[in-house]
C-alpha cells in the first residue's frame, strides 16, 4: 500500500514541496520559482524528488491562482443573471464611500459589465415563498442573449434564493440545456446568506474564477493520469480545510487564501506538540507578509473577507495581508517619503541581486548588503547573489535621492519593513482584544527567520520560532489539514424565542445536508468531527460576533450561550450589554474528516563543533554598523543548542537573524525558540 503524501505550495515567488512518508516519518523538501506555467512547475518538483506518481497516496495543493486572478482582474468574460430590479446591485453596493476622508475615491468597477446583467420575471418574498413565478421564455431570451455575447460563464442571483432556491435551480436547469458549454453558478450552491450585495459579489467571483482554475486543475489531473497517479488530488481552503478536485473546480472562491491557509494550519499543529496555545503565525514571502492568530490552540476565523475590495462571503481563517516580503519594491513617494510595497518585483525578474534582470531596489537587496544573507550560499548554493547590482539599484534610487549613505539606506529599507510587518501583526491582536505579549511568534517563510528578532523586540513578544524548514513550512502545514465543509443558513430569530429543543432540530438538519455533501469523501462517521456556531448580536446592531454552541448550552436552556456572547463582545470590543435583548443572525456547521497527521521526529542531542561555520561583518540599525556575528549551519545544530546574539544560522533554503540582545536554543525538535537575554 502507498504510504506516501506530497504537499504542493505555490506562492508569488516559488512553488514548495513538502514530501512524507508516513511509514519512515522521512520528510523531503524542494522548491521551483513559481514563473512560467504553473502546471509545468508543478511536474518540475515532483521529478526533482525523484517522486513517481504511481507510488503517492495522496497530493494536497495549495495555490494563490483564484486570489491573484482576482487582484489582477484576470478572470473570465462573464454575464449576470438576476431578479427583475435588481441589475445594478454589483454597482450600487451598500451605496456607502468607504473611504470617507478621500476625495478622489472610486470604487471598485463591476466583475460585469451592465450589458451583461440581464432581468428576468420572477420574485420570492422574505421567508421564501413565491410571490412570482420564474419566466421560463424570458429566462431563455436571457441565456440565449448572452450566450450571442460570448461570455464563458454565467451567474444566477435570485433575490432571498438563500431561502428557496428552487428559481436559481430551475434556471441552472434551463442553462444547461441552452448553453450547456458555459461556466455556471447559483448563489444558493455558492452561499446560503442574506445580504444581497455580498452574495452576489461572492457568486459573480465564483464564475469569474472557475475557468481558469478549471483548466489549471484539469491538466494538472490529466498529467497526472498520465502517470499512473491513483490517489485524490485535494485542495486547500481558506478555512483551513482541504476539498476534493470536483468542489474546488465548482467552487473556486472558496479557495482564496489556501496558500497561507496551510501555514496557519501548520503554526496551530506545531503548537499542539509544544504546547503552546497563543500563537502568531507570521508567514514572511516573496511578495506578501500573511499574519493570523491561534488563540487558545484554534486559529480565529471569520464569515466575511474581502479581495480587491470586493466581499466575499464564506468561512475564512481570519489571515491579515500586506504587500512586505523579500521582493517588496523600496520607492519614494512625491514628498520623497521612503515606502515598502506594496508593489513586488515578484519571481520574474526577482531583486536586483538576482542578476536575472531586477532593476529595482527590494528588502532582498537591503538584506544582502546588510551581510543578512552569503551571497555564495543563497538556496544552498543553487543561486548567485550580486552585491555589486544590489548596490547600484540602493545607491540609484534611495541613497542619492535622499542624499543618506548607503549604509542607512539599506538599513533604513529593512526597518520600515519591520514596521510594516509589525503594525499588521498589531492590526490583528491590540485591534481584536489580544495582547501580543502573551503570544510566540511562529515565523516562517522564505523570510521568515530575517525578520524575527525584530518583530520579537519590537513587539515584546514571548518569543519566537523559527521552524525546521520554514521556507516551506506552509506546504507542510498543508499535510496538518483534515477535509471540511461548511454550511450556513440565515436564521433571523430572537434570542428570547429560541429553545434548547428547538435549536436542537435546526443543528440536526445542518448535520444531515453537511453528512450528505461530506459522503463523497468516504470517511467513516468516527473519524468526522461536527462543530456549531451562530453570528449573534445585540438587538438594533449591524454586525456581529461568531459564538461557538456546545453541548452543555442545551443543559441549561442555552443561557450558557448567552453568557458565552457577552463575553466575546466585551473581549472583541471591550463593552458588553447583558441586559439588552440579543439575536441569532445564522446558524454555522462545519464538519471535519479527521487525517493522519504527520509526526515530529525527535533529535538526537550531539556535540555541536562541526555546526559553527564561521562568521561575518554585518549592520543592525540601532546595534552597530559593523558588528562580528557568528554563522551556523542549521542542518547540523543539535538539540540543546545554545546560541547567543549577534548570529546567523543559514540551512538551504532560509537564513535566521539573531539579534545581539538576543539567545536562541534548538529544542528537540529542531524548532528555533528566540528569547531576549535581559542586560
Amino acid at each position: 500500500m502507498n504510504r506516501q503524501r506530497l504537499a504542493i505550495d505555490v506562492g508569488g515567488t516559488f512553488v514548495d514541496f513538502v514530501s512524507l512518508d508516513e511509514e519512515t516519518g522521512e520528510v523531503r523538501i524542494e522548491k521551483s520559482p513559481s514563473s512560467g506555467a504553473l502546471e509545468v512547475r508543478f511536474f518540475e518538483g515532483i521529478d526533482n524528488l525523484a517522486l513517481d506518481p504511481a507510488e503517492l497516496q495522496m497530493i494536497i495543493h495549495g495555490s494563490t491562482l483564484v486570489i491573484n486572478t482576482i487582484v489582477q482582474e484576470k478572470g473570465a468574460h462573464i454575464g449576470l443573471i438576476t431578479t427583475k430590479g435588481f441589475r445594478d446591485v454589483l454597482e450600487l453596493g451598500r451605496g456607502n464611500r468607504e473611504e470617507i476622508y478621500n476625495l478622489f475615491y472610486r470604487p471598485p468597477k463591476p466583475l460585469v459589465e451592465r450589458y451583461l446583467r440581464l432581468e428576468v420575471t420572477e420574485r420570492l418574498d422574505a421567508r421564501g415563498a413565491i410571490v412570482t413565478p420564474l419566466d421560463e421564455e424570458e429566462a431563455r431570451r436571457a441565456i440565449r442573449q448572452l450566450k450571442a455575447e460570448g461570455v464563458a460563464g454565467i451567474a444566477v442571483i435570485f433575490l432571498h434564493a438563500y431561502i428557496n432556491p428552487a428559481h436559481e435551480e430551475r434556471m441552472r436547469d434551463l442553462i444547461r440545456e441552452e448553453f450547456p458549454e458555459a461556466e455556471l453558478s447559483i448563489s444558493s450552491e455558492i452561499c446560503r446568506e442574506w445580504r444581497e450585495f455580498e452574495r452576489s459579489s461572492t457568486t459573480a467571483l465564483n464564475v469569474y474564477t472557475k475557468p481558469k482554475l478549471s483548466k489549471y486543475l484539469s491538466a494538472i489531473q490529466r498529467e497526472l493520469r498520465r502517470r499512473r497517479y491513483g490517489g485524490t488530488l485535494n485542495i486547500m481552503q481558506s478555512s483551513g480545510g482541504i476539498t476534493s478536485l470536483r468542489a474546488a473546480q465548482e467552487g473556486p472562491i472558496r479557495t482564496t487564501v489556501s496558500g497561507p491557509a496551510g501555514g496557519v494550519i501548520g503554526v496551530a499543529a506545531l503548537g499542539r506538540v509544544l504546547d503552546m496555545n497563543n500563537l502568531v503565525a507570521a508567514d514572511v514571502g516573496g511578495t506578501t507578509f500573511d499574519v493570523a492568530l491561534i488563540s487558545e490552540g484554534r486559529p480565529l476565523e471569520r464569515a466575511e473577507h474581502r479581495i480587491n475590495r470586493r466581499p466575499v462571503l464564506q468561512p475564512t481563517i481570519d489571515i491579515v495581508s500586506i504587500g512586505a516580503g523579500g521582493g517588496s519594491i523600496a520607492w519614494l513617494d512625491e514628498a520623497k517619503g521612503l515606502k515598502i510595497g506594496p508593489q513586488s518585483v515578484e519571481a520574474e525578474p526577482g531583486p536586483a541581486c538576482f542578476g536575472l534582470g531586477g532593476k529595482r531596489a527590494t528588502v532582498t537587496d537591503a538584506q544582502l548588503l546588510l551581510g543578512y544573507l552569503d551571497p555564495d550560499y543563497y538556496l544552498g548554493e543553487r543561486m548567485r547573489l550580486s552585491r555589486e547590482k544590489a548596490q547600484r539599484v540602493v545607491q540609484e534610487q534611495v541613497a542619492t535621492p535622499l542624499d543618506m549613505g548607503l549604509l542607512d539606506a539599506t538599513a533604513g529599507i529593512v526597518h520600515l519593513a519591520n514596521m510594516n510587518m509589525a503594525y499588521a501583526i498589531r492590526n490583528i491582536t491590540i485591534e481584536r482584544g489580544h495582547d501580543p505579549r502573551e503570544f510566540s511568534l511562529v515565523c516562517y517563510g522564505g523570510g521568515g527567520g530575517l525578520f524575527a528578532g525584530f518583530l520579537l523586540n519590537e513587539l515584546e513578544a514571548a518569543s519566537a520560532i523559527v521552524p525546521l524548514n520554514p521556507a516551506t513550512f506552509s506546504a507542510w502545514g498543508l499535510l496538518n489539514a483534515d477535509y471540511r465543509e461548511d454550511f450556513v443558513r440565515t436564521y433571523l430569530t430572537p434570542f428570547e424565542d429560541i429553545t434548547a429543543e428547538r435549536l436542537k432540530l435546526e443543528l440536526a438538519e445542518l448535520e444531515a445536508e453537511l453528512r450528505a455533501r461530506f459522503s463523497e469523501y468516504g470517511i467513516a462517521a468516527s473519524q468526522t468531527v461536527i462543530r456549531f456556531q451562530a453570528a449573534m448580536r445585540y438587538h438594533g446592531q449591524e454586525h456581529s460576533v461568531i459564538v461557538p454552541i456546545l453541548a452543555e448550552d442545551f443543559d441549561d436552556e442555552l443561557k450558557s450561550l448567552r453568557r458565552r456572547l457577552d463575553a466575546l463582545h466585551e473581549k472583541t470590543y471591550a463593552l458588553a450589554l447583558p441586559a439588552s435583548a440579543a439575536e441569532i443572525v445564522n446558524l454555522q456547521a462545519s464538519i471535519l474528516g479527521v487525517t493522519k497527521k504527520p509526526v515530529l521526529k525527535r533529535m538526537k542531542a550531539q556535540p555541536s563543533r562541526d555546526a559553527l561555520k564561521g562568521g561575518r561583518k554585518i549592520a543592525i540599525r540601532g546595534y552597530g554598523a559593523n558588528l562580528d556575528a557568528l554563522v551556523y549551519d542549521r542542518a547540523k545544530l543539535p538539540a540543546g543548542a545554545e546560541i547567543t546574539g549577534a548570529a546567523i544560522v543559514e540551512e538551504w533554503t532560509s537564513t535566521t537573524l539573531i539579534l545581539p540582545d538576543q539567545g536562541a536554543t534548538v529544542d528537540e525538535f529542531g524548532n528555533l525558540i528566540i528569547k531576549r537575554v535581559e542586560s
